[in-house]
């Protein structure tokens, strides 16, 4: 074999900018949107409003049981406001199969407790209780919002959101001084900062009456009952999200990547759920699923571990007469969540062969799950081998490879319970830098290769 042979027969990614460079101009053109959308949903609930809105304007109507669909229809059905799910009916029939995108639209925050607020020293707090897989010691000494509904006495709802106009106040969490943080740093990095810390600083000022106790807590309940009728009790029927407050911003001179709040896993839901719209007469029904729940594990009404997506395709297959367990075993999904971007500041954490790394495009995983592949889809060969043949065929700039170091951990995905309905599933997703921070980093050229895949999947006709 010659030179030029033989290196043929070696593997290696490649950065998008060498491999498509005209795709840079495209991805930059792409990612104002997803600021956009990163920037107006920063809650499951604010992602479904605005999914919604783009929805409709794009044609979608809404979903109800037992409507006659045709090929070209789109229609879209949102659960319990906080999960999305839009399909575009194909011109095959459905028992030979859906080609679902599904990704995630929770991210790790803090929520407020039940009974949130006390007031100590003259100061007044909120009480909250983390939400997925944080570290703790990232989330003090940041400014933070607070997004959510409450629901008052009567039954009526009033939403929040303070803490993201150029107006509005914004919150803290506050840390120990280094002059008097030496017991604290010789703690544990995980330990320095322990759950019941994570108070958010809200208010100092106290009501005028000195006769009365507790007076810079009443402040704040009197504050509040002016803008949104409420009482302390009312923070029992609530769900306030802590978040951080920081936009979307580019990242790097070369304005090459983005840095933010939420892209686990909203980097891969904008794209799928764009490359859902922008499809036209598919082949194959396309379904896109924006699900809840997944950073705590998928349970509940709003987690793909429940029944309402899989209701959902069995009442398009109704509406069409076909079988439901002939469609699922004929589908395909690619279920799309974020990996760990190759960091060489923390090398030791990577196995280089086996790494995903920014800038090289959408990453794939065969297989999740932590040390011994537990609680993964793992999926086959052939799933893996229609996958790479279709981003061959698209021109998609991809890259495979794992969660890291065996032994060091892992992380799952919803592709299991997916795959758990008799669907040929994998993984793919936007490798991430900093991922489950308060400010987490991605290339925007590996966020369009994302929407390319997505797209390219839908429109298939294998």
């Amino acid at each position: 074999m010659d030179k030029e042979s033989l290196k043929s027969l070696l593997y290696s990614s490649a950065l998008v900018a060498d491999a498509a460079p005209d795709a840079v101009a495209e991805a930059n053109t792409f990612c104002e949107g997803y600021k956009k959308f990163l920037d107006n949903g920063k809650t499951e609930r604010e992602v479904c409003i605005y999914s919604e809105k783009l929805l409709k304007a794009a044609g979608y109507r809404p979903f109800t049981s037992g409507m006659q669909l045709q090929a070209g229809d789109k229609v879209y059905f949102i659960n319990r406001k906080k999960c999305v799910l839009a399909a575009t009916i194909g011109k095959k029939s459905l028992a030979e199969g859906f080609h679902l995108n599904i990704a995630h639209i929770d991210s790790p925050r803090l929520d407020l407790r039940p009974i949130p607020l006390y007031e100590s020293n003259d100061m007044a707090f909120l009480r909250t209780h983390y939400y997925g897989g944080i570290r703790k010691y990232q989330w003090p000494t940041i400014p933070l919002s607070l997004h959510g509904v409450i629901y008052r006495a009567d039954g009526s709802c009033v939403e929040v959101n303070i803490g993201e106009k150029d107006e509005d106040p914004v919150f803290c969490i506050t840390d120990l001084l280094p002059h008097l943080g030496a017991k604290q740093s010789e703690k544990k990095l995980n330990e320095a900062i322990t759950g019941e810390n994570l108070n958010v600083l809200i208010a100092s000022s106290p009501v005028a009456d000195q006769e009365l106790e507790q007076r810079v807590k009443l402040n704040v309940l009197q504050m509040l009952n002016e803008v949104y009728g409420i009482t302390e009790k009312d923070f029992i029927n609530a769900e306030i999200e802590v978040v951080p407050a920081f936009k979307a911003r580019d990242i790097g001179l070369d304005r090459a990547m983005i840095g933010s709040y939420g892209h686990d896993d909203r980097v891969d839901a904008y794209p799928a759920l764009m490359a859902e719209i922008d499809v036209k007469d598919p082949v194959y029904t396309t379904v896109c699923v924006l699900t809840d729940k997944e950073e705590t594990g998928s349970d509940g009404v709003t987690g793909l571990n429940s029944m309402y997506t899989f209701h959902f395709l069995q009442q398009l297959c109704a509406a069409e007469g076909v079988d439901y367990i002939t469609a699922f075993q004929a589908s395909k999904c690619l279920s799309a969540d974020v990996t760990a971007a190759y960091d060489p500041n923390y090398a030791d954490a990577f196995e280089l062969s086996n790494s995903t790394y920014a800038g090289r495009g959408i990453a794939v995983y065969k297989y999740t799950g932590s040390r011994g592949k537990s609680s993964t889809n793992d999926a086959p060969a052939e799933m893996v081998s229609y996958l790479t043949r279709l981003m061959d065929r698209n021109n998609i700039v991809w890259q495979i490879g794992e969660l890291g170091k065996i032994d060091l951990g892992g992380g799952g995905t919803v592709a299991k319970y997916v795959a758990n309905q008799d669907i040929d599933t994998i993984d793919i997703g936007v490798p991430v830098l900093a991922m489950h921070s308060p400010y987490e980093i991605v290339s925007k050229v590996d966020v369009y290769m994302a929407y390319r895949t997505f797209k390219a999947f839908c429109e298939d006709a294998e």
